[in-house]
This record gives C-alpha cells, sequence and structure tokens, in this order.
C-alpha cells in the first residue's frame, strides 16, 4: 500500500503509545477512506472492539507485540479463523492511518502490518445454512399470496446466487440477461465497487 505524502507541517510527533483520541482519529480516517456502507459497519465494529482492549490494558504500545498479543485474545474467545483475520485486517488498517496522519512511527505500523493471520484450514467461517434449512427458510412466505411470491423470489436470488441485501436492492431487470443459453445476473457493482456475475440456477438448487 504505496503511503500518501503530507506536507512536513501537517504531521505530528510519531507516538508509541496511542490515546483514545489518536485512535479515534485513525478509525474515522479509516472509515472515511472505504466506500462501502457494509465495509464501513465491519471495519466500525472491530476497531470498536480493538479499542476497547486496548484501552482496558496498562498503557500498552500500539505495537507488533501488543497486536499479537490481541491476536491470542481473539483466539481465546473461540472465534472462527477468517472472523479472527477480519479483526486483525481491521487493525492493520487502523495502524497505517496513525502512521500516515504521524501518530505512529513507521516501524511500529510496519511491524503491525507484519502480523499473520491464522490459517483457515479450508473450514467455511461463519454460519451456513443446510440444505434443508435453506428449502425451508425459502418455502415460509406464503406463496399462495402475490406478498408471499415476491419474496419466495428475493430469498430464492440470496439463497442461491449469494447475493448480498445491498445487492439484492440494487438489483434492476436490465441486470438479468441470457448468456449461453443460461440466464444470469450480470454487471451488478458489489462490495468494494466489484462488477459481479452470478450464474442463475435457483430452480435447480430450490427444487
Amino acid at each position: 500500500m504505496k503511503r500518501k505524502s503530507k506536507p512536513n507541517g501537517k504531521r505530528g510527533t510519531p507516538k508509541s503509545i496511542l490515546r483514545l483520541p489518536d485512535l479515534e482519529h485513525a478509525k474515522s480516517a479509516v472509515i472515511n477512506s472505504l466506500s462501502s456502507s457494509d465495509a464501513q459497519r465491519g471495519y466500525r465494529h472491530a476497531i470498536d472492539e480493538f479499542v476497547d482492549w486496548y484501552c482496558s490494558e496498562p498503557r500498552l504500545s500500539f505495537s507488533k507485540t501488543v497486536v499479537l498479543r490481541y491476536r491470542m485474545h481473539l483466539e481465546s474467545r473461540h472465534l472462527a479463523p477468517g472472523t479472527i483475520n477480519l479483526r486483525l485486517g481491521a487493525v492493520r488498517r487502523l495502524a497505517y492511518e496513525a502512521a500516515d496522519s504521524g501518530l505512529l512511527s513507521d516501524d511500529l505500523a510496519a511491524g503491525i502490518r507484519r502480523v499473520k493471520g491464522l490459517k483457515k484450514l479450508g473450514v467455511r467461517s461463519g454460519n451456513w445454512l443446510t440444505a434443508e434449512q435453506a428449502q425451508s427458510l425459502w418455502q415460509a412466505p406464503d406463496g399462495r399470496r402475490l406478498k408471499g411470491k415476491r419474496d419466495r423470489a428475493l430469498l430464492g436470488l440470496l439463497l442461491a446466487c449469494g447475493l448480498r441485501r445491498h445487492e439484492i436492492a440494487e438489483l434492476r431487470l436490465d441486470h438479468l440477461q441470457q448468456r449461453e443459453g443460461h440466464w444470469a445476473i450480470v454487471d451488478l457493482i458489489g462490495k468494494g465497487r466489484h462488477v459481479r456475475r452470478f450464474p442463475s440456477r435457483i430452480g435447480s438448487r430450490l427444487n
């Protein structure tokens, strides 16, 4: 990640121990750098959890050693590897913004960015529905009513295509197109402004 240049007069003296106002300033910089509301919400939650833990300890320096201790704290809570890695990613971003603002020394920030996450070992993180649970959820709306048919269509897209909530809210008719004889959702702007494409196999997955 390329460091942004700033006039020398606007950079403060780097520190090793960051107080709450410093952390809040760095957190604001992280949140403002994200365009997705989902990403902003996730990073805000992850950073707030780290700040609560960091401030509960006796005047720790914001360093690689401290972040390693925080990783051990997350592991002690038996969180999934994917969840822990997301939390550590937010802390690394916090360190980068703190250094970029002149609040944290470059050496300390570089050490924090070298903290590695956990290996997932092929295990899916989060809570996943079984096929039976997905089928039950899809059938929950009353298919005899217009509202129930609409809800089933939305649930079918969410379950079969893996759409996010904001993606299905922004879905338009022109996103549905035929490609090579199959219906697909194309050119949908997803998280991080990435263009996503989904093959449509709703019937085969839910019937």
